[in-house]
């Protein structure tokens, strides 16, 4: 092999990594070509340097007399040579190409935004980040250890032992050729110790990882030593308390989702006397009609982590009886609980509370236990009446959701009070308890638009 031409070809970037990683083994272990190299990298350096000059220099080498040698361009010469050589292996560090850490195996599909690493399926990966918008994606990192990313999420890749979770969800294989494999998030890091977890981190900063099999050392700021969470447990970081707003500065924050077309009116939960919660089964942490997030879930693994969403709207001023139409708009947000990839593409349902009784529940002080009809399984004709559904998939992105029906519209019409309440339910089950949660933008969340009902009155023209 021609090492010496592949010298000059290495200093315009023409060669492979196979050809390059030759060159530089080649170059450490014959003295001969390592001078060469060195002398080469410094006639250059050199010329790339007095680039502006040479037009000059040419010009004197038409004198009929030598000329004697400038003592700059000597001394010059000298330095050069004298910082190259030093700098030379420098420079085979700069240029040398990174190292693949890790393969995309799986990638199907997936939608991709703001990845500085390859999407394709079976591509190599040096250290960066991907940023996943819709699908499942599975990683392999040379040590082993498998990730498989859920949207929307974005994961730093930092070597294939570490990688960084900026946002989302992943679910973590890691064999015994790399116990150690760390995955860290703004609030934790979580190192394997032989095991399957997954973790979890939302916009909202809240942190959260669970131990499928084995066991696994997290070290947080606000622990004192390293906290080992072994299999069926979990671990969950939050964020500090959301920052409280009254009604009226969310509502005049948050606006509605966007308008579907001209004649449309909208109306949220955070308008009037309009209202939002989810309920649970377990009732751990009280009222829930202060959180940012709505969330649902079914379950018959886990029952006491049953949810169910309520929202309540104000209707009043809205002429029902010329209604044409209406949409419920949602905002699907992570929850930062459970996993996608444990839930298959899920359906949910939309309910209208009839039970008079029932639709004037209260934020201050609902919770499933005092819920009454409204937690009944199933729930009665004489409590709510099925209106509308629709499906989100697994991996899919936070976007908005729409739901209309014909017998929505009718449900609006023929209500009898100004505030209609409505009971989203999800109908699917899950292969493993810690499925992920469904989640969807409150009134109070700081940056999504709150629930809201598009209504088109008026004759049609």
């Amino acid at each position: 092999m021609n090492f010496h031409d592949q010298i000059d070809r290495s200093f315009d970037g023409q060669l492979s990594p196979g050809e390059w990683d030759a060159l530089q083994e080649a170059v450490i272990d014959d003295p001969e070509l390592r001078t060469a190299y060195v002398e080469k990298r410094w006639l250059h350096a050199l010329l790339e340097a007095e680039s502006a000059r040479l037009p000059a220099l040419l010009e004197e080498t038409q004198w009929t007399q030598p000329a004697p040698v400038k003592r700059p361009l000597v001394w010059l010469a000298t330095a050069a040579a004298v910082v190259l050589f030093g700098a030379s292996l420098v420079l085979f560090a700069q240029s040398r190409p990174k190292s693949i850490v890790a393969t995309l195996i799986e990638a199907e599909n997936c939608r991709w935004a703001g990845s500085d690493l390859p999407t394709v399926e079976g591509a190599g990966l040096t250290a960066g980040t991907l940023a996943l918008t819709e699908g499942m994606a599975t990683l392999r990192f040379a040590s082993g250890a498998t990730v498989t990313l859920e949207a929307p999420s974005v994961l730093v890749v930092e070597s294939a032992m570490k990688c960084r979770l900026i946002e989302g969800s992943v679910v973590a294989d890691v064999p015994e050729s790399a116990h150690g494999f760390t995955i860290d998030t703004a609030r934790m890091e979580v190192i394997d110790l032989g095991t399957r977890f997954g973790v979890t981190t939302t916009p909202l900063g809240d942190s959260n990882v669970f131990v499928f099999e084995g066991e696994v050392k997290v070290n947080r700021d606000d622990l004192p030593e390293p906290k080992h969470v072994f299999a069926g447990k979990s671990l969950v970081s939050k964020a500090g308390a959301t920052p409280q707003q009254s009604d009226q500065e969310v509502r005049r924050v948050e606006g509605p989702a966007a308008s579907p077309g001209p004649g449309w009116t909208a109306v949220t939960t955070a308008t009037g006397r309009g209202r939002d919660a989810y309920l649970r089964r377990g009732d751990q942490n009280g009222p829930t009609g202060a959180h940012p997030l709505l969330m649902v879930k079914h379950t018959d693994l886990a029952p006491n982590n049953e949810r169910r969403t309520i929202l309540s709207f104000d209707l009043a001023g809205i002429d029902r009886a010329s209604l044409r139409s209406a949409k419920l708009v949602l905002k699907l947000e992570p929850s930062g609980l459970g996993f996608s990839s444990l839930v298959p593409d899920s359906r949910f349902a939309v309910y209208g509370i009839v039970d008079r009784a029932a639709a004037t529940w209260s934020e201050i002080d609902l919770l499933w236990k005092n819920a009454g009809p409204l937690v009944s399984e199933p729930l009665s004709a004489s409590v709510a009446t099925r209106l509308a559904e629709f499906e989100i998939r697994k991996g899919s992105p936070n976007r908005l959701v729409e739901v209309s029906a014909d017998a929505f519209v009718d449900f609006l019409r023929t209500h009898p009070g100004e505030i209609v309440s409505l009971m989203i339910l999800r109908e699917t089950g899950e292969s493993d308890q810690q499925g992920l949660v469904h989640a969807f933008a409150s009134k109070e969340h700081p940056t999504a638009a709150a629930p809201t009902l598009w209504l088109q009155t008026g004759s049609e023209k």
